[in-house]
């Protein structure tokens, strides 16, 4: 496939009003490193997009400079049309855009039931006063609060464990309950820093139907970056492909499959076709 193939635009009409997220010309700067380069990616509403991508091809840190965690040296970053560089992270979380990590990032010795209520707080609707002097309309708000977030838990069936210290879980379902925290603050875009990782087998398939299911019954919109290719491959509608800090490839599961330089990026020069399945 030519490299005018590969970074094609996506068959998907492009409207205004659908994009979630546009990202034009992103470059981020360590000190002299150039982590990333002139990145670009469109997303539109509903969409389930991969990013991958060998060890240190700068996709985290992508997802670091969305979510306010990172500065951006150059370029722009869009959500729903409004630029949010330079923007907290608090206020970008308010906008409607979640992440996980890829390292757990739960509140491990608080319950699987706080965890989700965590989340809430910034759609709490009372103030600090009503906090301290327990008034009923904090009191009536809690407890919505708490039914909402048991609610959430029995989605991810978790409902069981709601009283359980979130460390306490097993692996696969301390994941399932950072997704939950992540959806808990009601976003439009989630991004998800390789949800697979650790997981077995079993864990995985679950956690690929897992997927799908939330992106409709919550309608949102995913930016997934996962390294398990039976990820990406399976669920993904559209794959976009770093390697050094820079886009060299995009297009749908089954192009970059069969892609020369992606090959190449995770097999190695001189790895012959024949070898993609190692990327599948």
């Amino acid at each position: 496939m030519t490299q005018e193939n590969t970074l094609s635009v996506n068959p998907n009409p492009t409207t205004d009003d659908k994009v979630v997220l546009e990202i034009t010309g992103l470059t981020k700067f360590f000190g002299g490193l150039r982590a990333v380069h002139n990145f670009d990616v469109t997303i539109q509403e509903g969409e389930l997009v991969g990013l991958i991508g060998p060890n240190g091809a700068g996709k985290t840190t992508i997802f670091n400079m969305i979510t306010g965690l990172y500065s951006v040296s150059a370029g722009d970053i869009k959500f729903k049309g409004q630029s949010i560089v330079g923007m907290e992270p608090h206020a970008i979380t308010q906008l409607g855009i979640a992440r996980t990590f890829q390292n757990i990032r739960l509140f491990p010795n608080l319950t699987v039931l706080d965890n989700v209520r965590i989340a809430y707080h910034p759609h709490a609707g009372y103030n600090m006063v009503e906090s301290i002097l327990r008034t009923g309309r904090f009191g009536s708000r809690e407890k919505e609060l708490t039914d909402q977030a048991l609610d959430f838990l029995a989605v991810f069936g978790l409902q069981d464990r709601y009283n359980e210290i979130a460390s306490s879980l097993p692996y696969g379902e301390q994941r399932k309950l950072e997704i939950a925290r992540a959806l808990a603050a009601e976003p439009k875009l989630l991004l998800l820093d390789e949800p697979a990782a650790g997981m077995n087998p079993g864990e995985v398939i679950e956690l690929m139907d897992l997927i799908h299911f939330i992106r409709d019954k919550f309608k949102l919109t995913i930016f997934l970056i996962e390294h398990q290719m039976r990820v990406v491959m399976g669920i993904c509608e559209w794959i976009t492909v770093m390697d050094f800090g820079e886009i060299i490839a995009r297009g749908t599961p089954r192009e970059i499959q069969n892609d020369p330089k992606v090959i190449e990026a995770y097999l190695g020069k001189g790895a012959v076709v024949g070898a993609r399945a190692e990327v599948t």
